[in-house]
């Protein structure tokens, strides 16, 4: 189990003073870090179909970069240079127990917020340009260093490189620079400008990248949850109407209408629990979903007394206690028996149980799960 080193910081300082306000560099936050992949299983992954995945190199003399997408061949990898290029693989967390226990350690934030564990190998000079992104990033040195160079807050109003492959910031200034070591990690809020430039030879770097819904994501998923519930017959009404003046006119009247019929609307609560629940449980591949065989079901609950469950890669399990308790899965609402209750929210909150932590009993909720390939 990984746990991070916040010398003279606490979990509780850290949340309040630097949590989505201002960077943060935390010296030896893993002390002894090992590798949670070796960088040839990396470049095996990036070879992979369904795997995301980029090559990108910095051409020096013309400042250019080169943008590849996975999946890579094989000779990619043959013809690059010694020099400035780097290697991105997206959710290795998916693929490595490892890196998917690394992530644990970011557990004082709620499950729905996190996104994945993206590990990057770059050679001298490599990195994907100065840019920012919208969401909380820790970034962990695990081989090799790396110079990262914080800048400014941007936006999408921000001015970018031209025809560059990558979203790369045109206007980048350096305000300070660290150089990261093995173990060392860095926390940056979103929109910081930040460029990371690898110092030596097999450097590895692990971003841990977090969820955060867009005002216009949140909108629609919740706008469409309301629609789809609502019959044809409520609609827009002015009875005893006053008769208009300018015909041409969208009076203020009808604004006020219909403003007030968009609050109530959203003001239902449990159709707002039930959209963010579909909306934050949401995996991160949805065509990845893979299903289980039902015949195998009683010799896979035959072994859980002796192994335990653990919640498969791409599978989000998360729950809202309320009026009342509701668990959401890979964007579904599922309708589970009181019983059920405590077995859904401990396996939500710690994604493992032993044997020996919890009665794994046959249930409707358990056998849902493991038919849907959420639990394995």
């Amino acid at each position: 189990m990984y746990t991070i080193n916040w010398g003279d910081l606490t979990v509780e300082t850290f949340l309040r003073d630097y949590w989505q306000q201002k960077p943060l560099l935390i010296r030896n936050a893993f002390p002894s870090l090992e590798p949670v992949i070796s960088s040839d299983e990396l470049a095996g992954l990036s070879l992979e179909e369904d795997i995301e995945s980029r090559l990108i190199q910095f051409k020096p003399d013309s400042s250019e970069y080169q943008l590849e997408r996975g999946p890579l061949k094989e000779e990619a990898f043959a013809n690059l240079p010694e020099s400035h290029w780097t290697l991105l693989v997206q959710a290795v967390d998916h693929y490595s127990p490892e890196a998917k226990a690394l992530l644990g350690a970011f557990n004082f934030v709620p499950n729905w917020r996190i996104d994945d564990l993206m590990i990057s190998y770059a050679t001298p000079g490599g990195g994907v340009g100065p840019h920012y992104d919208n969401y909380d990033v820790f970034l962990i040195q695990a081989e090799g260093t790396r110079r990262w160079e914080l800048g400014d807050i941007e936006s999408s109003q921000s001015p970018r490189l031209p025809d560059a492959p990558v979203m790369v910031l045109s206007e980048f200034q350096s305000r300070k620079s660290f150089e990261l070591e093995p173990g060392d990690m860095l926390y940056l809020p979103p929109q910081v400008a930040h460029n990371g430039i690898a110092t030596s030879e097999d450097c590895v770097t692990y971003s841990a990248g977090f969820r955060a819904p867009s005002d216009a994501e949140i909108l629609r998923t919740v706008s469409d949850y309301i629609g789809e519930s609502l019959m044809s017959e409520q609609r827009f009404s002015d009875a005893k109407r006053l008769a208009c003046q300018s015909p041409g006119e969208i009076d203020q009247a009808s604004v006020n209408q219909i403003e007030q019929r968009l609050k109530e609307l959203l003001s239902n609560r449990d159709q707002l629990e039930n959209a963010l629940g579909a909306l934050f449980s949401e995996p991160k591949y949805p065509d990845q979903a893979e299903s289980n065989d039902p015949n195998t079901y009683q010799s896979w609950l035959e072994e859980t007394n002796e192994f335990g469950i653990e919640i498969a890669p791409n599978n989000r399990l998360l729950y809202l206690e309320g009026d009342q308790f509701k668990l959401f899965c890979n964007g579904e609402q599922i309708d589970l028996d009181e019983f059920d209750i405590a077995l859904a929210k401990q396996l939500a909150d710690q994604s493992y149980l032993s044997a020996e932590e919890f009665n794994l009993e046959d249930s409707d909720l358990l056998k849902s799960l493991f038919l849907s390939g959420v639990v394995q």
